[in-house]
């Protein structure tokens, strides 16, 4: 993988790490504990919170359009994210010691990964909505073929540039680049990635800044016209819940790239190691907003995230085959977009 003459080829963790001078011992402490006591059941919450997202996308024919496979895929690369967490949490503290160069280069990938597969995700969405906000349309006429098409793009890049450093972007090489954040990361990369990722929000916060000001105008425009009304009351609420996954987006993300971004830049008295794990905690925690802002915005997702939970109880109460067949065709109803009557567990208060 490397030259013979390389710097780092062969050394392990522990020697990048106190180069960096970044704290590192095989003893567990306090905060270690509650990384992995807390880590591990929220992580847990956002597989299974986007995997009801996606379901919900999947059974209920009303959201079989290309803005909601696009949110779908959305739900997809924050359940990567909740499960890149969970396999960094178990390798993470005094585990970090005993991690080769590229099982540690590997963690780092899939949280870089996740990060970008969101951030192409949402590109998609910003050029969906660009394509049928401007002439007023609810849903792209966009093939399903097409749609699936820019998602199997969207993944392809988040993989490559996922890999990146592990392909040979790093310092093993060139010890005197090593970062401290990332001990085994080049300043160089810190920087690059995180020069991309920010300009690319900044340009995504104005593309959906320019069509949330269009909207706005234009159902002023069409206001004295009432059959216009709840067609331009649906195109701004989905467009408000679109931007209200954004903002939180950038939020979240925005802190750690700039840590990244000091980092990179060699910043000694911006005390980069005291912000980083804060940073981490709160881009953890954009993967499970997103479900949250789906069942606050939008009705018809609420009801199906409820048709759903309810379908699950049920099927651990039924005790007979008749009520095997009642959860069956509950089943056909939600397949079919359809809202069958709540089971009776789900009705009692």
């Amino acid at each position: 993988m490397y030259p013979r003459q390389c710097e780092g080829h062969g050394q392990n963790i522990s020697f990048f790490y106190s180069r960096s001078n970044k704290s590192i011992i095989p003893q567990w402490k306090p905060i270690d504990f509650v990384v992995v006591g807390l880590g591990v059941p929220v992580c847990i919450l956002i597989i299974l919170a986007n995997m009801l997202v996606m379901a919900a996308i999947v059974v209920n024919r009303r959201f079989h359009f290309p803005i909601y496979y696009l949110l779908g895929n959305m739900a997809a690369a924050d359940l990567f994210a909740g499960i890149s967490y969970f396999y960094l949490i178990f390798h993470t503290g005094p585990w970090t010691i005993g991690l080769s160069q590229t099982q540690w280069l590997v963690r780092g990938a899939l949280i870089e990964m996740s990060l970008m597969a969101s951030v192409v995700n949402l590109l998609a969405v910003a050029w969906e909505r660009h394509q049928t906000i401007f002439t007023m349309q609810l849903h792209s006429t966009m093939s399903n073929r097409r749609v699936l098409l820019f998602i199997v793009a969207i993944w392809v890049v988040a993989v490559v540039m996922g890999l990146v450093p592990t392909m040979g972007w790093n310092c093993v090489c060139d010890l005197a680049l090593c970062s401290t954040v990332a001990p085994l990361y080049s300043r160089s990369f810190l920087v690059f990635w995180a020069i991309l990722n920010l300009l690319t929000f900044s340009v995504m916060v104005a593309i959906y800044a320019r069509i949330f000001v269009y909207v706005r105008r234009n159902s002023r425009s069409v206001a004295p016209h009432a059959a216009h009304n709840g067609h331009n009351d649906t195109v701004v609420g989905l467009m408000k819940t679109v931007s209200m996954i954004l903002g939180t987006f950038v939020i979240c993300w925005t802190p750690g790239l700039v840590i990244l971004l000091l980092d990179g830049l060699e910043c000694k008295q911006c005390e980069v190691l005291k912000y980083e794990k804060y940073c981490l905690v709160l881009a953890e925690c954009n993967s499970l907003v997103n479900p949250i802002i789906y069942s606050c915005r939008d009705e018809e997702m609420r009801d199906t995230f409820r048709r759903l939970l309810c379908l699950f109880c049920s099927r651990k109460e039924e005790t007979g085959s008749a009520d095997h067949t009642a959860n069956g065709t509950s089943v056909v109803k939600i397949l079919l977009g359809q809202s069958p009557s709540p089971p009776m567990l789900c009705s009692q208060h």
